[in-house]
């Protein structure tokens, strides 16, 4: 029974371990824009590193690919999270330029009046 019982609570500590170690690299990248601590290009590559890192953490301690014996599990993790990121991203970074080409020609007054109408009108 306490063979049972060990995989099991390695298991369980590879997830808390691999959660603390996310929360603080998240909460570490929150605090370096939220303090300002740098500017510019170097906070954008401080927070890419702890992306790069970030996504390692998740592979190693939730997907689970150094458990995998066979390179094809691997493979495809890999594929479905490159192909998750680039749609995240490039869908975001697509959204934002057409928010800000779609609002460039106006003044701050009519930005203001179209968000209260928006807002009012709802869902």
């Amino acid at each position: 029974m306490s063979a049972r019982q060990t995989p099991q609570r390695s298991m369980l500590i590879k997830y808390i371990l691999g959660f603390l170690v996310s929360l603080t690299l998240t909460l570490t990248a929150y605090i370096l824009v939220s303090g300002q601590a740098f500017s510019g290009s170097t906070l954008v590559f401080i927070i890419g590193g702890l992306a790069l890192v970030q996504m390692l953490i998740q592979l190693v301690f939730f997907l689970h690919v150094t458990d995998e014996s066979g390179p094809r599990f691997r493979l495809m993790s890999f594929g479905f999270m490159t192909v998750t990121l680039v749609i995240v991203v490039a869908g975001s970074l697509w959204i934002m330029y057409h928010l800000n080409y779609n609002m460039m020609d106006m003044s701050s007054r009519d930005k203001d009046s179209l968000m209260t109408t928006e807002r009012d009108k709802g869902f």
